[in-house]
């Protein structure tokens, strides 16, 4: 998939478990794992807007975007 999520990163650098991060978000930690695994296929504005209140960081620090690779026949 050619957007990575790292909220990975910022929960390395926030101190905080994935159990804290869905607590004070209020999602399910089932959820928040299948986002932060990359197997999401959507997520809502309001569940970026309380991971970046509850993170403080901005949507580019949790989602980039990596082209992906092509192959040459």
């Amino acid at each position: 998939m050619p957007i990575a999520v790292d909220i990975d990163v910022m929960l390395a650098r926030r101190k905080m478990s994935v159990g804290e991060l869905a607590d004070r978000v209020g999602i399910t930690p089932a959820n928040l794992a299948v986002l932060k695994n990359g197997r999401a296929k959507a997520v809502r504005f309001t569940t970026l807007t309380a991971l970046c209140e509850v993170l403080d960081c901005q949507p580019g620090d949790l989602l980039r975007w990596e082209p992906e690779a092509t192959t040459d026949e």
